[in-house]
């Protein structure tokens, strides 16, 4: 039995998270955005600050459509990552660590010019397609559909999500096929959304939203905590 905390989107806030959220475990998972524009001290910065979370024996994160270093320039990014050998960072690839295999992928349906973006249909399926059959834990970036994915209506523009002004779900369509109808993990965890914090369950998969900000960038949301 492994208990494992999950954020998200914490966008270099990281060092505002209290104390007191970040509760023993033995793995602690972040999926994705650790940084506003990916620049490789803020992701030096996030790193020395991951690497330094004693409480937690395995620490894994992947990126965000906000961390445009690792995209832009892996070379430089994996040198900074390979500095601190006590964190992993997945970009579709594996860790199996406490008997559990874990799948990291940054990737989401395409949204203006970010980082990791790939278009809906055949081109981000081909991302899909690469899961393990036998993946016990899967983190992506994005949500899949209709799970922890929900923008509210706003009635004024602004913020990263202002073509979805009109609410509704955002998340990938053809995520939640593989997840549902091919690679059924336990759990499947994202941010990206940040409104759409929380947990749900589909067919023999628990979904969580682990996003740590709210729209307006504030720390607000706790992690969320679970055993396997």
């Amino acid at each position: 039995m492994a208990k494992i905390l999950c954020i998200s989107d914490t966008h270099g806030k990281h060092n505002q998270i209290p104390l007191e959220w970040l509760e023993e475990a033995d793995i602690i998972i972040h999926s994705g955005d650790i940084s506003n524009v990916g620049g490789l001290r803020e992701i030096e910065n996030f790193c020395e600050w991951f690497s330094s979370l004693s409480q937690y024996k395995h620490k894994i994160f992947i990126a965000g459509n906000h961390d445009f270093g690792f995209e832009k320039d892996p070379i430089d990014t994996t040198r900074i990552v390979k500095e601190y050998p006590n964190i992993v960072y997945l970009e579709d690839s594996m860790v199996e660590v406490e008997g559990l295999k874990i799948y990291g992928s940054p990737w989401q349906p395409e949204f203006f010019n970010w980082a990791f973006n790939l278009e809906r249909g055949s081109e981000i399926l081909e991302k899909w397609n690469m899961i393990p059959l036998d993946t016990d834990i899967l983190i992506t970036h994005g949500p899949a559909y209709g799970e922890c994915d929900w923008v509210v209506p706003r009635k004024k523009h602004g913020g990263e999500h202002v073509k979805f002004t009109d609410g509704g779900c955002v998340g990938c369509e053809d995520l939640l096929d593989v997840i549902l109808n091919k690679v059924c993990p336990k759990f499947h965890i994202s941010g990206h959304i940040h409104t759409a914090h929380g947990e749900s369950f589909k067919g023999n998969t628990h979904f969580i939203n682990a996003s740590t900000l709210n729209e307006r960038y504030e720390v607000q949301y706790q992690p969320i905590i679970f055993e396997t």
